[in-house]
């Protein structure tokens, strides 16, 4: 099996193994399928999940795209090349208990053709970060170390240096460098190289990928029942509203589906139900809203 074909069967059953431990989770609501067609070259398969009784909303996506390099492309994504091919699974979860924490994951393959069709570039990237409106250390703790624990059986360097990308990418600059939420790794245009081949970033991005239900479940089932107020319900809207400034202004995820001719559905299933924008907003100092908001403006190392 080549590389492509192995990395997209692999999306495949990533996707079926989420959704299903998601559904699991929430005991109520159920994915729904929507595959499409992409008119320019490939498809994919948009899972959403809706008014649950733990996920409010959801969506569980794959894509396998494939098209020409156009001239915005080259302008503005920087790259080169006759012919490109990209799969990979995006995901967003939207929880309706503000102290169950918003989770985003990504994991991607991209190549680059020559007029021959032959491989010119190859690079994969991907991540999974967390974004909490309520700071539990023991939830940022275990999230953390899971990914540090899949890190360190390929490299030791990779966890700090992945964290740190991670730290510096989520971020609302127009907010003061106040960050979507607690991090947790990133990494982008990695290629095969003298060090590490092929096969070694592939099997990293497959690792983080089936790394993710261990990270996110166990926080949902600690916190999915704990009785909330509207003040609470308030104050995730507001961070929310931080999340949608994030990806609609900075993700590059965003950026490219909408310079690609995306599916709009799909690249907008990121955002969540309900937000909040009030004018300077800010919360009362020394509550648990203010101690979110510090990590988020200044970020911590969770594993000591």
């Amino acid at each position: 099996m080549n590389i492509k074909q192995n990395w997209i069967e692999y999306i495949d059953e990533l996707q079926d193994k989420i959704c299903h431990a998601l559904e699991q989770a929430d005991g109520l609501a159920r994915f729904i399928e929507d595959k499409w067609e992409r008119p320019e070259g490939g498809g994919g398969k948009t899972r959403v999940i809706a008014n649950g009784k733990v996920f409010e909303k959801g969506g569980v996506n794959t894509s396998t795209v494939f098209g020409e390099v156009t001239d915005a492309m080259r302008s503005q994504l920087k790259i080169n090349g006759d012919k490109w091919f990209a799969c990979g699974l995006s995901l967003v979860i939207h929880p309706l208990n503000p102290f169950v924490p918003t989770v985003h994951c990504n994991y991607r393959m991209f190549e680059l053709y020559n007029e021959n069709d032959e491989v010119i570039d190859r690079w994969f990237g991907g991540g999974t970060d967390l974004t909490p409106y309520y700071l539990f250390e023991e939830d940022a703790r275990h999230f953390h170390q899971v990914y540090k624990d899949v890190c360190d059986s390929f490299d030791e360097s990779f966890y700090p240096n992945f964290k740190q990308v991670c730290d510096n990418y989520f971020v609302n600059t127009h907010r003061g460098n106040e960050r979507r939420g607690i991090g947790g790794i990133f990494y982008d245009h990695q290629r095969p190289g003298e060090k590490h081949d092929v096969n070694f970033w592939m099997n990293f991005g497959k690792a983080c990928g089936n790394a993710f239900i261990e990270a996110y479940i166990p926080i949902v089932e600690r916190r999915k029942n704990m009785p909330f107020t509207p003040e609470h319900k308030h104050w995730q809207e507001i961070r929310r509203g931080r999340y949608v400034e994030f990806n609609l202004v900075h993700d590059r995820g965003t950026i490219f589906g909408l310079k690609t001719n995306g599916r709009i559905e799909s690249i907008l299933m990121s955002l969540p139900p309900t937000v909040r924008f009030e004018y300077n907003y800010l919360p009362g100092e020394g509550t648990s809203e203010s101690d979110l908001l510090d990590a988020c403006l200044h970020p911590r190392e969770w594993i000591k």
